[in-house]
């Protein structure tokens, strides 16, 4: 098994518990996880409150500003995973600076004309519900072209409409579709 430096970024509703314990399983699996966070320790109730939050630190620049912040001290070899908001902080970072691996984006996609282009040679993994009213409705579009473009990306889709599914401390928890994820980045991260 190769051992793999991770980067994950958080939702929009701040590092919770459950973004902690999504690191820990990757941990578990062997692999050097770093989740940075971008809140200064804030955590939301809600979609609305986070991206309240945002607006009121100076928006999506902010985040994106933080989030290269965040990795200055990194090895550049890494392997760049977000979670909703956090795939637009990945995602970000990963075109400005050398060296990603591969990228793992649950529960949304960025086209990467609007951020940067995606690295030649780093791998993505793409998972969200299909029926997600961000991610079935906004992103599974956008992120299916860009695997049409290359043979190094899936895009994998779980039934059902939640957001933020990946995240045991939430409502929107789904341990059946979170486990088969978990299981499905392994693979990746194993592979590299």
């Amino acid at each position: 098994m190769s051992t793999q430096t991770i980067v994950l970024f958080h939702h929009v509703a701040g590092r919770t518990p459950g973004m902690e314990a999504l690191a820990e399983r990757w941990r578990a699996a062997g692999h050097v996880v770093h989740a940075p966070d971008l809140f200064g320790s804030r955590t939301f109730g809600s979609v609305e409150e986070g991206f309240g939050f945002v607006q009121s630190i100076g928006g999506f620049d902010e985040v994106r500003a933080r989030a290269l912040a965040a990795v200055e001290e990194l090895p550049e070899q890494v392997v760049y995973a977000g979670v909703s908001m956090g795939v637009v902080a990945a995602m970000h970072v990963a075109a400005r600076r050398p060296g990603a691996v591969a990228g793992v984006f649950l529960e949304s996609f960025v086209d990467p004309e609007h951020v940067g282009p995606w690295p030649v040679g780093a791998p993505v993994q793409v998972h969200g519900m299909e029926d997600d009213e961000f991610f079935g409705l906004e992103d599974l579009e956008p992120a299916r072209a860009f695997a049409a473009t290359r043979d190094d990306v899936e895009v994998f889709t779980y039934p059902g409409d939640q957001h933020l599914f990946v995240d045991s401390s939430l409502a929107a928890w789904d341990a059946a579709a979170a486990a088969q994820v978990d299981e499905r980045v392994l693979a990746l991260l194993a592979g590299l």
